[in-house]
Formats: C-alpha cells, sequence, structure tokens
C-alpha cells in the first residue's frame, strides 16, 4: 500500500499492511540533548508532518495557505535586559519573554502577556481590515501551474494547509484576546463574539475556496487548544452559544467542496465539548495529551464510538523512563490499534526530557506496533 491508501484504510477501518507512522515534531531543547547524546549528525530534518526517512515516517504534503494578517503588525522589541525582551509580534501581541533556557528562538517556558490587538469591538472592526479572503498573498506562488499537477498525482495524503496555519474559532479569539479578556468576553460583549465566531468562518471559508475549486483533499485540521488539564476553558453551554453553528457550517462547506476529513487539535481534556463537535462533523480528535484527565484513546473510543477518530495517545511521560516502560506502554495501545480508527504519535512534541536513546526505542517498538507484529 503507499501511504494514500494506508492512510485511508485506517481511517475507514478497513485492512491495511500497517498503521501510518506519523509524528508531531520535537522543541528545539530536544534536539540539542540528542544532539549530545549521539544523535547522527544530518539525518533527520525535524518536519515530521511531511515525514522523515531516517525514522520511516510516512509523508503527508501540505497546502501552503496564509491566514494570518496581511498586514501583519510591526514586529520589534519594545525593551531588552538580561533576563528578558519584551516583544511585539507580527499579530500585535505583546509579551514579555525569558531569555534563558531559550535554544533557537525556541523559549523554555511560556511568555507572560502584556497585552492583545483586540480589547473592546471597536478595536475588532479595525483588526478585520488585516484578515481579507482570498488576495494573491495567501497562495504559493504560481501554485496552480507548479504545484496543481502534482496534487492531483499525488500517492500521500494531502492537507488543506498547514498545522496551525489557519487556527480555529477559539484559537484566533484567544490570540486576538488573550485567555483572560475572552473568558470575560463571552458575557461582556456577546455581540461581538458572535460576530468574531461567524468571521472567522467566513474568512476561512473564503480563504480556502479557490484551492478546492482546483482539487480535492485528505483533511483539513482546525488548531483550538481550549481546553487545560482539568476541562475546557469555556463550558459545553457557551460553546454551543457562540461556536457551535459556524463551526458546523464551516465544516459542511468543507466536506461539500472535497475536504474528506476535518480534524481538531486540542491539548488538555475536552471531553465535555467532545459529543457538540460530533455533532458538528468533527472527524479527528488529537492529540490526546494522557496527563490530562481522563484523557485516554480507549476511553474515548469506548464512550465516543468510531465516527470519532484518534491520533496522539502515547504519553511522553512513559517515554522519560525507561526501556521496560515503553515497551509495556505501547503494548497497552494494542488492542485500540489493531481496532482501527487511530494512529498513535507522542501527545504532543517530543520534550527535552526523553533521551536520545529512548526515543529511538520508543520509535522501534512503535514500528512493530504498527505492523502488528509487538
Amino acid at each position: 500500500m503507499n501511504e494514500l491508501e494506508r492512510f485511508l484504510a485506517v481511517m475507514e477501518y478497513k485492512p491495511v499492511d500497517r498503521v501510518p507512522n506519523h509524528e508531531l515534531g520535537v522543541w528545539p531543547q530536544t534536539i540539542a540533548r540528542w544532539t549530545d547524546e549521539g544523535m547522527p549528525p544530518n539525518t533527520l530534518f525535524f518536519d515530521w508532518f511531511a515525514g522523515e526517512d531516517f525514522l520511516k515516517l510516512d509523508r503527508r504534503e501540505y497546502i501552503g495557505i496564509n491566514f494570518d494578517m496581511i498586514p501583519s503588525f510591526k514586529a520589534e522589541i519594545l525593551e531588552e535586559t538580561d533576563e528578558y525582551q519584551v516583544i511585539r509580534h507580527g499579530n500585535g501581541v505583546v509579551s514579555r519573554a525569558l531569555k534563558e533556557g531559550t535554544v533557537n528562538g525556541g523559549r523554555m517556558c511560556m511568555d507572560t502577556y502584556i497585552s492583545f490587538p483586540v480589547e473592546k469591538p471597536e478595536d475588532f472592526v479595525e483588526l478585520k481590515k488585516r484578515y481579507v479572503a482570498g488576495i494573491p498573498e495567501r497562495y504559493p506562488v504560481n501554485w496552480k501551474e507548479e504545484l496543481l499537477p502534482g496534487w492531483k498525482n499525488r500517492k500521500h495524503p494531502l492537507v488543506l494547509s498547514r498545522n496551525c496555519s489557519p487556527g480555529g474559532f477559539y484559537w484566533r479569539a484567544r490570540e486576538w484576546m488573550g485567555t483572560e479578556n475572552l473568558s470575560l468576553a463571552w458575557y461582556d460583549y456577546p455581540e461581538m463574539m458572535a460576530d468574531m465566531m461567524e468571521f472567522y468562518a467566513d474568512f476561512t471559508i473564503e480563504t480556502v475556496r479557490p484551492v478546492l475549486a482546483e482539487i480535492d483533499v485528505e483533511y483539513f485540521n482546525l488548531n483550538e487548544d481550549f481546553a487545560m488539564k482539568s476541562g475546557p476553558l469555556l463550558g459545553p453551554d457557551t460553546f454551543k452559544k457562540f461556536i457551535f453553528k459556524p463551526l458546523k457550517r464551516l465544516v459542511e462547506f468543507m466536506k461539500s467542496n472535497g475536504v474528506r476529513y476535518v480534524g481538531l487539535d486540542s491539548d488538555g481534556a475536552p471531553e465535555p465539548l467532545v459529543p457538540l463537535l460530533i455533532d458538528a462533523g468533527i472527524d479527528i480528535l488529537w492529540p490526546l495529551e494522557r496527563a490530562s484527565e481522563g484523557v485516554d484513546p480507549m476511553r474515548y473510543r469506548k464512550k465516543f464510538g468510531k465516527s470519532l477518530r484518534l491520533m496522539g495517545g502515547v504519553d511522553k511521560r512513559e517515554l522519560m523512563k525507561d526501556h521496560a516502560a515503553i515497551d509495556a506502554h505501547m503494548k497497552s495501545l494494542i488492542p485500540i490499534v489493531e481496532d482501527g480508527g487511530f494512529i498513535p504519535t507522542i501527545d504532543h512534541c517530543a520534550s527535552p526530557d526523553i533521551s536520545w536513546s529512548n526515543f529511538m526505542h520508543y520509535m522501534e517498538v512503535k514500528q512493530k506496533l504498527l505492523e502488528g507484529k509487538l
């Protein structure tokens, strides 16, 4: 089977020669550790969504659509000391970032957020001017002439946009307002929030429309991250009031215009929202972060059934232990791998707590799991 046939077979619970081998990626600090521990130089390229020959990762191809602000804000350092930088980012967010532990621009901890571009409804009116759909700058140069022929003859999954590029309903609102301000805005500015959710759906639909007029794709992925360790950052009632209808409208457009599956990425424990996601047409949920309350791929399968495909679910904490712990953890996934509709990956990027030896052992054991030989 080729990579496309293999992916579709797993998604449709059909027989497969092996389950696809996917992973998310690594922290820059992890690369530094693995280099010190003997990772062969010039063997890994770390674009794991697109594949990695050395690790036998299956290839996926992503259509490079730009969903960001055009024009963006001017990115600049507003203040700098020996300990931190205060930065205005291109999305208009101002944050304070610690320098300690930074590797190739990757921070060891989250920034402290200072301000966001939307504080009140009139700010959102201005911000929308930076999100004009369908302009040429949003698409690869000469994509119809140079890229489209290859997409039509692919033997691997084709994905509508890079991971995190389109964001999601909650994701964009949080990016524009910040978590705390957003949590209050559902109540303080309900008309603005309703407008914001409809605007996100409209903008996304009109941005992908020219591409979907030319090519069908295997899936489109929304990034939300609307949950923390113990549960979601907004309740089902708020989700249903503001997000459900525009989400359903977006999913219906995608599926009626050649998108086979729509996936959703959220860290944490999104379980209370999952029934609404399924009702809206979401097909795939990932990365199933195991440190969060109740998050277990086998439990989710029993509760939500086979209409919800799953990706992720490999507990990164187990990979920090020893080879025996890794073996036991991977064997625990045999039932759901055999059940289908599940692609195991580390439940987020590989962290610097994972040694090179443990990671390579994990990949060896995982290969056996994917082949049904564990």
